[in-house]
């Protein structure tokens, strides 16, 4: 028995004529009527009863008709599974990604993920900070990494979401709460929160930067393992602590006042990377479905294999 007699059955059963089940197949009616008796012989039974004014199913063939509906959409099911698995429409994409400041963006994508390629599953890891998601890109454990890096390495391709911006955020209490902008030279003297000072730590880079440009060395009293914790810290009046312009848009603790930072200094971008050469059919989609959900800017780097 095969996919196509079974094609050719459910036609003749449908119209109950050999002719007209032949136009709808595109066939000759001679072809369509052998594949039925070759199927009948294979079965050892009529499936109809013909005669020179109709055609009827017989009690076997109308026992046929549900399974090979089944069969048939069955093997319409597998076929539609590998060619969506060969356009890269299913699989597995992970994404990883650092904290406050980007899980409503990781939101939207994955939102439109699950109603754009409904077969891929996209699996989301948060990592505390931005390099060991590069480092997994890297090492193959994820597909896509989000992240402020001010460098990216060999291998490694990548595209910018947001330009982003810094901003101070100091207790609502704090003598400068009610501004909207702070100068590095204001915070001379003031207790800071700081992240760990892992190596490609942006926001580091910037503290050290902004402090000594303004003629001092940050205090840091507390380290705090993420933007959550550290934002917590400044609203229980710990210190201030320097971030980004998104986790002022993400966090929402009344205890907390961002200022933006009138000093100048190198600019920080939210960037999507992956690796330039993959195996993996499914994040092409997903890497073309980003860009449309995150326009971000036009420039893409890639750096040298």
């Amino acid at each position: 028995m095969e996919i196509q007699q079974l094609r050719v059955f459910l036609a003749v059963a449908d119209e109950l004529h050999f002719g007209r089940a032949a136009e709808r197949l595109h066939l000759a009616q001679p072809p369509v009527s052998r594949i039925v008796r070759q199927l009948e012989r294979d079965f050892g039974t009529d499936l109809f009863i013909r005669s020179t004014r109709s055609v009827q199913l017989t009690a076997a063939g109308a026992a046929l008709v549900a399974p090979a509906q089944e069969i048939l959409a069955a093997a319409d099911r597998a076929k539609a599974s590998a060619l969506a698995a060969g356009r890269g429409e299913v699989g597995t994409v992970k994404l990883a990604y650092a904290g406050a400041s980007t899980h409503v963006l990781v939101g939207v994508l994955a939102r439109e993920v699950r109603k754009v390629y409904p077969g891929i599953e996209f699996r989301l890891n948060s990592q505390d900070f931005a390099l060991p998601a590069l480092s997994r890109v890297l090492r193959s454990e994820v597909d896509i990494s989000l992240g402020r890096w001010d460098f990216v390495p060999a291998g490694v391709q990548s595209r910018i979401i947001v330009e982003e911006h810094l901003v101070m955020a100091v207790p609502a209490s704090h003598r400068l709460a009610l501004q909207e902008e702070v100068s590095m030279a204001e915070l001379s003297g003031e207790p800071f929160v700081a992240l760990p000072p892992h190596e490609g730590s942006v926001l580091g880079d910037r503290l050290r930067r902004l402090s000594l440009g303004a003629g001092f060395d940050p205090d840091i009293v507390q380290r705090a393992p993420d933007s959550w914790t550290a934002m917590a810290l400044v609203g229980a009046e710990v210190g201030c602590s320097l971030t980004v312009s998104s986790v002022a848009d993400n966090v929402t603790d009344p205890h907390v006042r961002f200022l933006r930072v009138l000093d100048q200094t190198l600019p920080i971008y939210l960037r999507m990377a992956w690796r330039g050469t993959t195996d993996n059919p499914a994040l092409p989609p997903i890497l073309s479905l980003a860009e449309r959900v995150w326009p971000g800017h036009a420039q893409q780097t890639a750096s040298p294999a």
